[in-house]
């Protein structure tokens, strides 16, 4: 009696803390999971998820293999060279994704969720069991600090997101309100459903910012052992992770330690991962996956090489062009260099021939405008936001250039030279000099990779032609992300837009206006065109599939007709190669392979994949 007594008086002084009544409040009934679109396709209890193995053994090691180094351990911060990957392993969310629905959410620190149908607030309800890696209890306080430093001092992607918030409440120890209201997003409850959880009594708030080697607190699977940056980062299993019995979490996280070793380019790990030093490697060059793959361990079956056809949209890579710069402000010069580059000598000769071009931000999915005309109900859409889109793309008939592959295409410079003359720049004596002021035109290819140096002195070879001086400028990992983060470049190749066949808030931080002006975002181009901020809106407010699909084909449309990169190339399917004691789940996801789902099998056991 004394103790329901007590709770109820600290429900009551939290409420008040906050200035909230949490007995005016409207209430729903408490769902363990959320969808997007519908309802969720399961229940989180599920037996097991195709995509994982629920008997996988648990033990051992797994070794990945990066290039480049990492000088902070903090990767929710703009500063610094955090470990790619890493996240997942250490930092839980309120809820988690399932893997085989396009954006469903299910159970992990919150045990469930109440929105309404309107989704103007949303109510979480943290799991009791929840615990840090240090053994206190997550309760709403820190949900409530998450929050708070995440939308004050977070990434850029969280600064744009939360601050949407209207306002959060604490209701009791385990219960945190958050007031949607004015906004029709309805991607919000799930944005802040993903929300990783900081611990509010770890967190110095006035150095959260810096770079760090000290490991934050999480509540996930796996804890810091040991950093050596340059070299190493290895994480070891919690044998107190709280959460390891969650039915989502069946089947996964099955290593008992990860290390993350580094090298100083990609030649060096491929050598490594040959000689069993690494022990996996996920290939990006189809030349190598071609031609590279045939040394002994390969020929013995000790290594496996696997190929897996996601079915999300494989998204957008190319040089962008940073429209900061004065020399990329005029779509007709951006449209000009992506005419002078040859893809189909460059996919011959360097990548023998394995990649599919790419145009769409939503390539190769249902979500992509390419070869696609626009309907009644788009067009009216593109009118209602104010776009003005070309009519070539608007009907559909637009696509990437394609040239002869001589890498001398005449055809493509003489269209290239037509756009670049109507801009203002003339070709005099072999150098494209602006017809006022007689400047060459001229500008820097920022590298950090070698692959991403060869690309670049290809494509500098094809601007050559057009009178182009395009100089190459090669520096290190934490230089290049420091330059890259503060958009100090002029062209990037770039690759980092993530898609999925749920498009929604994200977009904003990819080629939203308000992203490009702060440091951080994805928006490296900084691309500033309303109408894409209107349709981002629509994809966000989208009730059903067909609204979905209307809005991010307009958006995709638009963004073509900017024409802020020059379009290059995705693979076809994901190609990983691993040594043969790593053992994986036979089906895949349709988002493709998942790390977390594998096990260290031992050689000739019987749950080898």
């Amino acid at each position: 009696m004394h103790a329901r007594f007590l709770s109820f008086a600290f429900s009551l002084l939290l409420a008040a803390a906050h200035g909230a009544n949490a007995a005016d409040w409207p209430r729903a009934e408490i769902r363990p999971g959320i969808a997007m679109q519908g309802e969720p396709a399961t229940s989180p209890d599920l037996a097991h998820r195709r995509y994982v193995n629920p008997d996988a053994p648990t033990g051992g090691r797994i070794v990945f293999g990066n290039t480049g180094t990492f000088d902070t351990l903090n990767p929710f911060a703009v500063r610094g060279l955090s470990v790619p990957g890493l996240r997942p392993y250490l930092h839980e969310t309120l809820l988690t994704r399932s893997y085989d629905e396009p954006f469903t959410l299910y159970p992990q620190i919150a045990r469930g969720i109440e929105v309404p149908d309107d989704r103007s607030w949303a109510i979480f309800h943290v799991d009791e069991r929840a615990r840090f890696s240090d053994g206190r209890p997550v309760t709403a306080e820190d949900v409530l600090f998450s929050f708070e430093l995440l939308r004050e001092r977070g990434r850029p992607n969280h600064r744009t997101y939360y601050r949407k918030v209207v306002r959060a409440d604490v209701i009791d120890r385990l219960t945190i309100r958050f007031d949607l209201s004015g906004d029709d997003d309805r991607e919000m409850p799930m944005i802040l459903g993903l929300m990783p959880i900081l611990p509010k009594h770890a967190i110095d708030v006035a150095t959260f910012e810096e770079t760090s080697l000290t490991p934050l607190v999480g509540s996930g699977p796996y804890v810091v052992v040991e950093a050596k940056p340059g070299e190493s980062l290895l994480i070891r299993r919690n044998p107190d992770w709280w959460g390891r019995d969650l039915p989502i979490n069946r089947g996964m996280f099955n290593f008992d330690e990860i290390r993350f070793d580094f090298y100083r380019d990609a030649n060096s790990l491929f050598e490594a991962f040959k000689k069993g030093l690494v022990d996996v490697r996920f290939e990006t060059d189809p030349g190598q996956w071609a031609s590279a793959y045939d040394f002994p361990a390969i020929r013995d079956g000790r290594v496996i090489k696997t190929t897996v056809h996601q079915s999300t949209p494989k998204g957008i890579r190319g040089f962008a062009m940073n429209t900061r710069r004065t020399v990329f402000h005029d779509v007709r010069v951006r449209e000009a260099l992506g005419l002078l580059f040859d893809f189909e000598w460059t996919n011959r000769n360097l990548y023998s021939g394995g990649f599919g071009r790419t145009l769409s931000i939503f390539e190769d999915s249902p979500l992509s405008a390419r070869r696609q005309p626009a309907g009644d109900q788009e067009r009216q859409l593109l009118g209602e936001v104010g776009a003005d889109v070309r009519a070539d793309i608007l009907e559909g008939r637009y696509d990437a250039p394609r040239s002869d592959g001589t890498g001398a295409d005449r055809t493509r410079l003489r269209e290239a030279l037509a756009l670049f003359h109507e801009s203002g720049w003339v070709l005099q004596a072999g150098v494209l000099r602006n017809r006022s002021t007689g400047t060459p035109f001229s500008f820097e290819i920022l590298v950090t990779l070698k692959e991403q140096e060869r690309l670049a002195l290809a494509y500098q070879r094809f601007l050559k032609r057009g009178g182009i001086d395009a100089r190459i400028r090669t520096v290190d990992a934490v230089q290049y992300d420091r330059r890259v983060r503060d958009y100090d470049f002029d062209m990037i190749d770039y690759r980092w837009w993530n898609v999925s066949l749920s498009p929604g808030n994200e977009q904003a931080f990819y080629w939203g206006t308000e992203a490009g002006r702060s440091p951080g975002s994805r928006n490296v181009p900084g691309i500033a065109d309303s109408a894409a901020d209107r349709l981002i809106t629509r994809i966000t407010e989208a009730r059903n599939p067909a609204e979905l699909n209307r809005a991010a084909r307009a958006l995709d449309r638009v963004l073509m007709g900017g024409f802020y990169w020059v379009p290059l190339f995705h693979q076809p399917a994901q190609w990983i190669a691993r040594w043969n004691h790593i053992g994986v789940p036979a089906e895949s996801s349709i988002f493709g392979y998942l790390t977390e789902t594998w096990w260290r099998d031992q050689p000739g056991g019987a749950l080898r994949q």
